[in-house]
């Protein structure tokens, strides 16, 4: 037997002696928690050193964290939702029954506590137990250690025990609701309507990326699992919402790494009688409330470590920067005088993955040099904007100059967030486009687009003029909690199937 199902073993044992004395280990009666932590700690702490308020009563529930025998009496710390608590147990005020129970508890274990706040000596605001109730027995024991980096893959495949026992862990997310939340309330005070659309999708679009695949039976059917929900958006347009949006899961069947997820969160908008200017703004407004949603204001620094930190500025309006001319003054190519060949060789000479390099346009390979050479040298929020026709398939072409479009995408420490763009409605023109990527498609790009004929459809119904963006959550929470890695601000990060799997044995 392993050393931790020995340790298991150890805790059935408590658990049946726990059954002996008649006590349920896990109860199904609800327990009235008349208290959180924090709350008991920021109402009492006025208390004296050594003062008691006998008079009141707490109700407290939570994990045990902590525990410091003292013979007859005992510290103890339990966690809730809101933070630590310290317990104190007297074998004379909660009864020698009662404190025989609690002798059969460990480490990780669910009570509830009804007594009395007090202070102690040492100045720690405290409930003094009158009563005990064993909530949950924990069966697995608690981790000794938890927070080097080689713990990161079972932190996020046990993800349960790294918020039982790290505190930053539980705020990151909390900070993500929250955030979420402001977005959303935002949208929702300037006449924005939250809708969902499909997940599952006859045809992918709305973005350049590979789907993953799936097969309705009963309709005897391929479908793919949603890429974006941009296409769906724009119908609600035809359809007469002036102003929608989504806060949706995407699914990408794509690499992973610190910046990328299979399953990623975004938020999508659209609003009719806009363009591109106009949902810049509102995505100005939205990242500033999700700024002072987490607590940092409107400036945050974001770095590894004090000495790396930058100073992030979420202050509206951002910088706007042309993206040929961004290419000139940060990659050192000018777009007007290079020569299609002299940009294939400096593709070839990056990092860039590409098969179909003889089939790209002079544009398309400006595009991908902007990726490779400019990108990381974008610290500071900054809109990219006036995007080649040939890589904006859904933007609307720019009146003055028909080869680019009225599309952005905004940048912060070097990684997109947002991408937008004054909406193609002219269904003959989308046609083309579609027709366009399902040629790349036959040359080989996995990510081209399909031709949605129904979307088509529906565009020939008439669009009004608008503005969308999508905006990547998962990569703004990055910034807003200084998080390394993508899979630090989703709960449950996808991750590789190990054949080595804990198994619990109870026998």
């Amino acid at each position: 037997m392993s050393e931790l199902n020995e340790f298991v073993k150890i805790r059935i044992e408590k658990l049946k002696a726990l059954r002996e004395k008649g006590i349920n280990p896990y109860p199904s009666a609800a327990y009235d928690q008349s208290h959180h932590s924090n709350e008991i700690v920021h109402k009492f702490r006025d208390l004296q050193p050594g003062e008691h308020k006998e008079d009141v009563a707490v109700s407290v529930a939570g994990r045990l964290m902590t525990i410091r025998d003292m013979g007859k009496s005992v510290f103890a710390h339990i966690q809730d939702g809101k933070g630590k608590i310290q317990i104190y147990i007297r074998k004379d005020s909660l009864g020698e029954a009662a404190f025989e129970v609690f002798k059969l508890l460990d480490l990780g274990d669910i009570i509830g506590v009804k007594g009395f706040p007090f202070k102690t000596k040492t100045g720690e605001v405290s409930v003094h137990a009158k009563t005990l109730e064993v909530l949950s027995k924990s069966l697995h024991p608690m981790p000794e250690k938890w927070h080097g980096l080689t713990d990161l893959e079972i932190r996020y495949r046990n993800r349960y025990v790294d918020l039982m026992v790290n505190d930053d862990v539980r705020k990151t997310f909390e900070i993500r609701s929250k955030v979420v939340s402001a977005m959303r309330k935002y949208l929702d005070s300037n006449n924005f309507l939250e809708v969902e659309t499909p997940m599952m999708h006859s045809i992918p679009g709305g973005a350049a990326a590979k789907p993953f695949k799936t097969h309705h039976n009963a309709l005897d059917m391929d479908m793919f699992l949603r890429i974006a929900p941009e296409l769906y958006l724009k119908r609600l347009l035809v359809g007469g919402f002036e102003r929608v949006y989504e806060i949706n899961r995407n699914f990408r069947n794509e690499g992973i790494s610190i910046k990328h997820n299979p399953e990623f969160t975004m938020l999508e908008a659209y609003q009719a009688y806009g363009n591109n200017e106009s949902v810049m703004t509102l995505t100005e407004n939205l990242l500033a409330e999700a700024a002072k949603a987490s607590g940092h204001g409107l400036k945050l620094k974001v770095g590894p470590t004090e000495e790396e930190q930058v100073e992030v500025d979420f202050t509206p309006p951002f910088k706007r920067l042309p993206l040929l001319q961004a290419l000139k003054e940060l990659g050192g190519i000018d777009y007007e005088t290079v020569d299609i060949e002299e940009l294939k060789r400096r593709v070839k000479g990056t990092s860039a993955v590409v098969k179909h390099i003889d089939s790209l346009s002079k544009a398309e390979l400006a595009y991908m040099l902007f990726g490779e050479l400019c990108e990381s040298k974008l610290v500071q929020p900054t809109f990219i904007t006036d995007f080649p026709v040939e890589v904006s398939p859904l933007a609307k072409a720019k009146a003055d100059n028909p080869s680019l479009t009225e599309r952005f995408e905004l940048f912060i420490l070097g990684r997109e967030l947002a991408n937008g763009f004054s909406e193609l409605n002219d269904p003959i023109d989308q046609r083309k486009r579609f027709e366009k990527q399902v040629d790349l498609r036959k040359a080989g790009d996995e990510e081209g687009m399909y031709l949605d004929e129904d979307f088509i459809l529906a565009l020939s119904y008439g669009m009004p003029p608008a503005g969308g963006v999508g905006i990547g959550i998962d990569r703004l929470l990055m910034f807003l909690t200084n998080s390394p890695s993508i899979r630090d601000v989703i709960l449950f990060p996808l991750l590789r199937h190990r054949d080595d799997e804990e198994k619990m044995i109870f026998e």
